[in-house]
């Protein structure tokens, strides 16, 4: 089994950067993706990032792209998450991921292909 913890999170205004942490212990071998979701309030749990941690590739909504960072350090089996030029949108519970995927390119945004789940962390972005 794989565990997971998040840190990071809190609230920021609108323009503002976050870092968010995912560290995955346990039986990490079976691992070769790690995610964020995010889920905001009466909306559906969607992906925000994701990375093939076998290879180093990481995968952006199109919503984020160019604002948020997904980097991982692997010694430490921990995931980063660096989010800049923050937006009221991007405002809900985020939620590191992980599993092992077939064809992480085309799957990573699939929530139903992740099998460990973190508790979430939440950010909040003030306009």
């Amino acid at each position: 089994q794989v565990h997971l913890v998040e840190s990071g999170g809190g609230s920021v205004q609108s323009g503002g950067s976050l870092t968010l942490s995912c560290t995955a212990s346990g039986n990490t071998a079976s691992t070769n993706c790690m995610a964020w979701f995010r889920q905001a309030p009466g909306k559906e749990r969607e992906a925000v990032a994701a990375l093939y941690v076998t290879i180093g590739r990481s995968y952006y909504a199109d919503s984020v792209k160019g604002r948020f960072t997904v980097s991982q350090d692997k010694a430490k089996y921990t995931m980063t998450l660096q989010m800049n030029n923050l937006r009221p949108e991007d405002t809900g519970i985020y939620y590191c991921a992980a599993g092992h995927l077939v064809q992480p390119a085309n799957h990573w945004a699939v929530m139903n292909q992740y099998t460990t789940w973190g508790q979430g962390t939440q950010v909040t972005v003030s306009s």
